[in-house]
């Protein structure tokens, strides 16, 4: 036997392996026993496979030891990848074109898998060396006969399904656009207006359309007041460069000051805020070619606007009844005032969309709403503007004999109750009512001058006598020089020394005595009856705003020597337009007529309506209204041996006037006032009165009795002539007798 054959076999992992007893094997294949070391001998792996000698494990080198690589080719071990890069080849082959690397080596290199030692059994030893566990796992070698099927390879880690991925983003991109879309849509169509009008003020522009203020006519339609177009001038004082250079170029302009334009162009914080002021008038009513020149200036800061401006031809032509209106044409007194709602106009606007720029055009086809301007409606008044320009020339060259004065006439038509004059004196300039010496210069003294009326008075009481039966044209009775009431004593001017005195004579020279006495028949509730026909103690309601009332004594307040000063027109408040009015009734056959001066009004569309319809109210018969005229007739004709009339120098020539004169008192807060109140009121043709005439001159010197009558006859002579009234020449007044026997 072979010593070789005695040499215990190695396995892969390096196991000598042999035959434990007697050193026979059998073989594993045939069945048939073996001896140990005959060549045919087959060494078992431990994955159950067998190399025979010989074989392509070891080709030279028959003593060689063999070798077996612990790989299989079918074994599921998930670190196989690895372990056949360590081998360098694929499983149970060798690689090709492998060399022996010796002349008496092995055929071919192995490879184990650990590098450490292995622990070899004895020989005696059956059972395999225990193994050494390993970091890294592995199947252990088994016989073949013993070997487990195969196991299923593991299966790779499941992945997300890419597929699924897309589809998901997909809904949600498409979710997305859809809910963009509905918003979009929703946009568009439900919630356009609502943004679409909440964008619409940042370019909107707005520009407002004046309406020019309503005129005021007279009666013929000549304007006494209007409004034309005009310009106004402002500075933004925080762009104004230069305020004091720029001042003296408006100046000359602008008739303003340079030191006043200056001022309003400084600096200046707004009252109650933090801001500076940007805009600052600087005149208003400017004439539209003074403002071209302005413009041509390009002056920094400095802009023109359209205006209005007040535009009065007459200037101070009936400026006292017509009044002004402020800057802002406000009506402030006067008509002007009394009826600014219907004056003033309501204006319009244009309101559309711009661009952006400086230039701020209209967008074409943009959004554009217009609201037109309404222009005030305007007065028709009964003024004759010529009648009214002589009644304020002859009142003022009159009142030039005296100083301090104050005026007022009235002329009315006495059918119609119309004012077809009424002028004050002192007057202004309505186109600059700042020009005054004090604000009472502007009042209109007709309807505001409150005074005792004195003996014009009588008329009223001898017409409620008259027609109550007290007296009649034919009259008369003795006339004591005074009399005595309540401990005052009346007396008479032209003293009758206890003559008989005839009606017409006591008006002639205005016979306090007799009044007295009449007025004692007549009693105190029916005087003040008549005084209240008359239209006293209550304001006429012309048309002119804050006109005075007047007051009456009322009966219950006399004392005794009201008895005596009523009568006669003391203790009794009246305005001038009140005592006219009160003539006209007697003018007008004893029907009193209300005075006023509105005749029509015109709308804006240009329809005229008439003014309101006058109160009228009966008064006297028309007989005693006539006796009563031809009474006053004495006042302006009688003079004689007897005496001379009161009334001479209101006379007009080829015409019969009726009317008194008087001497009364003015108060002012509840104080007499020195000098006294001259009057005269009267009507003509006397035969047929068509127009009343009153005259009220107050003077601290007490000349206004001298100047009331003059003044009355120069305005009754233009008027007759100027309407073409036809002289008395035919029908003279009658001769009265004063003291009849």
């Amino acid at each position: 036997m072979s010593p070789r054959s005695e040499e215990p076999r190695r396995d892969a992992t390096g196991s000598r392996r042999g035959s434990s007893r007697g050193g026979r094997g059998a073989d594993p294949r045939s069945g048939e026993p073996g001896v140990g070391g005959i060549s045919d001998a087959r060494a078992y792996t431990p994955r159950g496979r067998t190399i025979r000698e010989g074989g392509g494990a070891a080709r030279a080198g028959g003593g060689a030891e063999q070798r077996r690589t612990p790989r299989s080719s079918r074994s599921g071990d998930p670190f196989r990848p690895a372990l056949q890069v360590l081998d360098g080849g694929r499983t149970g082959a060798t690689r090709a074109g492998r060399r022996p690397t010796a002349a008496g080596g092995r055929a071919g290199v192995v490879r184990t898998v650990s590098a450490r030692p292995v622990r070899e059994p004895f020989d005696d030893d059956e059972l395999p060396a225990p193994r050494r566990r390993r970091t890294t796992p592995r199947r252990p070698a088994r016989p073949a006969t013993a070997r487990r099927p195969a196991r299923k390879p593991r299966r790779p880690p499941k992945l997300a399904d890419p597929r699924r991925r897309l589809r998901l983003g997909t809904l949600l991109a498409l979710a997305l656009f859809a809910t963009i879309g509905v918003r979009l849509v929703f946009l568009q169509t439900v919630d356009t207006p609502a943004y679409a009008d909440g964008g619409l003020a940042n370019r909107l522009a707005v520009v407002e359309l004046p309406a020019p203020r309503g005129a005021i006519y007279d009666r013929t339609g000549a304007p006494l007041a209007h409004s034309i177009e005009a310009r106004y001038v402002y500075a933004d004082p925080t762009k104004v460069k230069d305020p004091v250079a720029t001042a003296k170029l408006l100046s000359p302009l602008l008739g303003v000051s340079a030191s006043e334009l200056a001022e309003k162009m400084k600096e200046r914080i707004l009252p109650g805020t933090t801001t500076k002021s940007q805009f600052e008038y600087l005149a208003r009513g400017v004439k539209i070619d003074k403002a071209k020149q302005i413009m041509a200036l390009d002056l920094a800061g400095i802009g023109v606007h359209r205006d209005e401006r007040r535009e009065v031809p007459g200037g101070d032509l009936a400026a006292n009844l017509i009044g002004f209106v402020s800057q802002d044409m406000v009506g402030l007194e006067g008509l002007e005032a009394k009826y600014d709602d219907l004056l003033e106009g309501q204006p319009g606007k244009k309101t559309y969309e711009v661009g952006q720029g400086d230039l701020a055009a209209p967008i074409p086809g943009g959004y554009s709403q217009t609201t037109p301007a309404e222009p005030g409606g305007s007065l028709t008044l009964t003024i004759d503007r010529d009648l009214q320009f002589q009644a304020q020339r002859i009142l003022s060259t009159q009142m030039a004999q005296t100083r301090g004065s104050v005026g007022a006439a009235v002329i009315i038509d006495v059918r119609t109750g119309e004012v077809l004059a009424q002028a004050s004196y002192p007057g202004y300039n309505a186109a600059d009512p700042t020009k005054v010496n004090s604000p009472a210069d502007r009042e209109d003294v007709a309807t505001s001058f409150v005074v005792d009326p004195g003996s014009i008075h009588k008329a009223i009481t001898y017409g409620a006598a008259l027609q109550e039966g007290v007296i009649a044209p034919d009259t008369a009775f003795p006339v004591a020089n005074a009399i005595t009431r309540g401990g005052v004593t009346y007396r008479d001017t032209h003293p009758a020394n206890g003559r008989r005195m005839s009606i017409p004579g006591m008006l002639a020279f205005s016979s306090n005595v007799g009044t007295i006495e009449i007025a004692d028949k007549l009693g105190k509730d029916r005087l003040i009856d008549y005084q209240k026909r008359f239209g006293l103690g209550r304001a006429t309601g012309e048309g002119l705003p804050g006109e005075a009332s007047g007051r009456l004594l009322p009966a219950d307040q006399w004392s005794g020597s009201a008895y005596g000063s009523v009568p006669i027109g003391h203790s009794v408040d009246a305005t001038p337009l009140q005592m006219a009015a009160a003539y006209a009734a007697i003018a007008n056959d004893g029907t009193y007529v209300q005075p006023h001066l509105v005749k029509e009004v015109i709308g804006p569309d240009g329809k005229r309506t008439p003014g309101p319809k006058p109160i009228t109210r009966p008064v006297l018969s028309p007989r005693n209204a006539a006796d009563l005229r031809t009474m006053l007739e004495a006042v302006t004709t009688v003079d004689g041996p007897d005496g001379r009339a009161t009334g001479l120098a209101a006379a007009v020539p080829g015409y019969r006037v009726a009317g008194k004169t008087g001497t009364g008192l003015r108060y002012v807060d509840g104080k007499q006032q020195p000098g006294e109140v001259g009057s005269f009121i009267g009507m003509a043709p006397a035969e047929k009165p068509q127009y009343v005439v009153a005259v009220f001159v107050w003077s601290p010197g007490g000349e206004g009795g001298a100047v009331a009558a003059p003044a009355f006859r120069e305005m009754m002579g233009f008027t007759l002539r100027h309407y073409r009234v036809p002289p008395s020449l035919t029908n003279k007044s009658p001769k009265f007798e004063v003291f009849p026997r």
